[in-house]
């Protein structure tokens, strides 16, 4: 059985990750939010998050998730999809730094808020347009 409510707060955040506005995502973030990226690190509170997704928002212009499949554990949610923006590294946020990879996501929501959000992507053509050398 689908919990339908959390579900709801998923995709609402998902909606607020793909207009870019972190001040939206922040109403959606418990006080111990924890965020963990593709890398495995893990960043923990509302308000440090808050500045990372602007930061993020800055770094990667039009940074959108498409959400194809759920499932769902009680209130814990995986997502598959993909991920996909723009590298406006130095301000060039052309076509060329354009960027797309399957990605998948790990939800926990508590209450009406999203606890965790944990992110599961290649993040190597995103490094590439920044001029990581490693292949």
């Amino acid at each position: 059985m689908v919990n339908t409510k959390a579900l709801d707060i998923v995709m609402e955040f998902i909606k607020r990750i793909n207009t870019g506005n972190a001040g939206a995502l922040r109403e959606l973030m418990t006080e111990d939010h924890v965020f963990q990226d593709a890398l495995g690190k893990r960043f923990v509170g509302r308000d440090k998050m808050t500045e990372g997704w602007k930061q993020y928002f800055k770094l990667v212009a039009g940074y959108r998730i498409r959400a194809d499949e759920f499932f769902e554990t009680d209130q814990t949610f995986a997502i598959f999809g993909s991920a996909s923006g723009m590298c406006a590294l130095n301000g060039n946020a052309g076509p060329e730094n354009f960027w797309e990879v399957p990605a998948a996501w790990r939800a926990v929501v508590r209450g009406n808020l999203i606890a965790e959000w944990h992110v599961y992507a290649d993040n190597q053509p995103l490094r590439k347009l920044m001029g990581d050398p490693a292949p």
